[in-house]
């Protein structure tokens, strides 16, 4: 089946590689994160009725702009039956740049996933959930508002769904995250007219006012090498973005914003080493394949890097 499926999977991957020029990027939209669509999941692994992992994770993401974008993030998973679990994750972000730093909590992840099949070959899990936001997407810098990428929350409300497939080698995951309102930021270009900033660096920003940003679908192909304490995988993360963000422009006008629809994708390492069956340290490295422009979410990452340290109760 998963001999089958790999070469069927990297098909549909460049296939569409004519929409790279519209790309956008997974990074702090979080759902791939989630549940049943996070990466490097060991296979068949038993639940048990309590606390079942906490991990505490930090990220560094480069942005193609000035901004670099920091996260640390508690990471908790409940075991509610044999075959089903609950998940909170609790970030924390800051972020700075050439036309400000900002920091506060992020958005709030709620997941229930669960077994639905298992035997002796692989598992198929599924997820649900979603993510509650923090605050309005609208911090400014001196009365001025900030551009998506200065943000430490995405301002909406938004449901997630998503199933795995997972055998001792491969994992297989989609899911789809969908975004219920229109956020509160209100950046525009002109709002920075007279700030001494060069307005050729603000017209680099992507107008966000009153952004509600499109739905997307995410594809997850991971290879696993597996050790009795070291392993790594390899693997890739395609997204596609299947309808358009809207947003306000200063004339009052509702529009969608052209270029915003298409396919990110993403070439993901990672490494682990377990102490013990309790306790263990990850790193996952993640390089952009392609990207789009514009980015209306502040999204796009060029590079990403992060460590986690786990413990199992």
């Amino acid at each position: 089946m998963f001999k089958t499926f790999l070469p069927l999977a990297l098909g549909v991957v460049l296939a569409a590689s004519p929409l790279a020029l519209r790309a956008q990027g997974c990074s702090d939209a979080g759902f791939c994160t989630m549940g049943a669509l996070k990466p490097d999941q060991p296979f068949n692994k038993k639940i048990e009725f309590r606390l079942r992992s906490m991990e505490l994770t930090f990220y560094r993401g480069k942005t193609t702009l000035t901004p670099v974008v920091y996260v640390a993030t508690a990471d908790m998973n409940f075991s509610l039956n044999q075959k089903t679990s609950f998940q909170v994750k609790l970030p924390y972000q800051a972020v700075s740049g050439r036309l400000g730093n900002t920091s506060s909590l992020g958005d709030v992840s709620l997941c229930v996933t669960r077994n639905v099949f298992t035997n002796g070959t692989y598992d198929i899990n599924v997820s649900v959930g979603g993510k509650i936001p923090t605050n309005h997407s609208d911090l400014d810098e001196n009365g001025r508002p900030l551009p998506m990428y200065y943000q430490t929350s995405l301002g909406t409300y938004d449901g997630v769904a998503g199933i795995s497939v997972i055998s001792k080698k491969w994992l297989f995951a989609t899911g789809i995250q969908h975004a219920f309102n229109r956020n509160g930021n209100k950046f525009l270009w002109s709002r920075w007219e007279g700030s001494g900033e060069s307005m050729d660096y603000i017209h680099r920003y992507s107008i966000a006012n009153d952004l509600r940003r499109g739905t997307d679908v995410m594809f997850r192909v991971e290879r696993n090498i597996r050790f009795s304490r070291l392993n790594f995988t390899l693997g890739l993360l395609p997204i596609y973005r299947i309808t358009h963000d809207r947003i306000t422009l200063g004339t009052g006008d509702r529009v969608a914003q052209a270029g915003s629809t298409g396919l990110a994708l993403t070439a993901l390492f990672s490494t682990g080493y377990s102490f013990n069956v309790q306790s263990g340290i990850k790193m996952l490295l993640g390089q952009k394949i392609v990207n789009r422009d514009p980015n209306t979410d502040g999204l796009k990452r060029e590079f990403v890097s992060t460590l986690s340290y786990y413990y199992r109760f």
